[in-house]
């Protein structure tokens, strides 16, 4: 890993200005040849000197530590290879140092401002960013789940941040600033790859952000179909076209909101229920998981005692778009159906 990162640093120090950077590179090496050269040259007389021996003399005059433990006694040795260390070796080697500091500080504020390419597999894209408090409990929430994982990476694309949100750093979340609708914003961010994309509302108060959250899901199911996406809209109106663009999952919180306060109104307490329900921070939650085939589970009944010795409670199935809740014991079970359970962590069928 950090002869990776020293190999991208110097690739970086070499692109900027590479004419000047490789000469003084070009020059540098030649003044520690030289030094080592003449200082086993000029003290093989007075000792044993090795090559290796006038190298390291070289490097430690021109980073003026001076350890001491070898240095020039004859005077040929000492005018001849100590006095243009001393001058021209730690000018040069003090420039290429700052230059090559030069890149690493331009390297990452490339970075944080999202400038840069990803080189990614199996992360999560999130799209817009309404507020950042959002986007970090989205993603909270989905590393909770261990289905992702708690180390999966995360790319962060929007157009209007001007670099990465302080509270991001160190927690394997990279930034992509640029058009999400444009093929070289969505490569930069190995959307090709990704396994999960998640497109939110750039402003929740603004419908028009549906218009451009239906162009993301265009240009992404256009060049990144296996993706699975879950899209974010505002008017539900527009849930049928984000379908006829192929998009996976939809999420339109404006219907829930005058049920929420309906419910809330009939059955105090609803909304406590349901936000424990879906909040994967700890306690029983709600899951939809596939019921595999080579099981053969016949019928409701025997889906319940299934999941009943598994400490998950059955409250119905999922069948295609429909729900069907709590259904007779009898009730045969088809091919691609899908178990609703309330429990601890995720149904495991064995």
């Amino acid at each position: 890993m950090i002869l990776r990162l020293l190999a991208q640093y110097f690739t970086t120090f070499f692109r900027k200005r590479r004419g000047q950077n490789l000469r003084a590179a070009v020059i540098l090496t030649v003044v520690l040849l030289y030094g080592a050269a003449g200082f086993t040259y000029f003290e093989r007389e007075v000792g044993e000197a090795t090559f290796v021996d006038g190298l390291w003399y070289s490097l430690v005059t021109m980073s003026t530590v001076g350890y001491g433990d070898y240095f020039p006694k004859t005077p040929l040795g000492r005018f001849a290879v100590g006095v243009p260390l001393m001058f021209v070796g730690i000018g040069i080697l003090g420039y290429v140092l700052s230059a090559v500091s030069t890149a690493l500080v331009f390297r990452q504020s490339q970075k944080l401002r999202g400038m840069g390419k990803m080189n990614l597999k199996g992360h999560i894209v999130v799209i817009n960013v309404p507020s950042v408090a959002k986007v970090e409990q989205v993603i909270r929430e989905l590393r909770r789940d261990p289905t992702i994982g708690s180390d999966t990476e995360v790319v962060i694309v929007a157009e209007e941040l001007e670099e990465l949100p302080r509270v991001f750093h160190g927690h394997d979340v990279h930034f992509v600033k640029g058009n999400p609708t444009r093929d070289e914003t969505l490569v930069r961010a190995s959307i090709d790859d990704a396994a999960y994309v998640v497109i939110l509302c750039r402003d929740p108060k603004d419908s028009a952000s549906d218009n451009l959250n239906l162009a993301i899901t265009l240009a992404i199911e256009s060049r990144a179909s296996k993706v699975i996406s879950a899209v974010e809209c505002i008017d539900p109106g527009m849930m049928d076209l984000l379908r006829k663009a192929k998009c996976d999952r939809i999420v339109c919180l404006s219907k829930f909101e005058s049920r929420f306060i309906s419910h809330e109104l009939l059955n105090p307490g609803a909304q406590s229920l349901i936000e424990d329900l879906i909040c994967s921070a700890g306690g029983q939650q709600l899951y939809i998981t596939a019921i595999p085939s080579a099981l053969q589970i016949r019928t409701y009944g025997d889906l319940s005692g299934i999941c009943h010795a598994s400490q998950h409670v059955l409250i119905g199935i999922r069948r295609g778009k429909e729900q069907i809740f709590n259904p007779a014991d009898n009730t045969a079970l088809l091919a691609g159906d899908a178990a609703v359970t309330i429990g601890e962590r995720r149904l495991l069928f064995h």
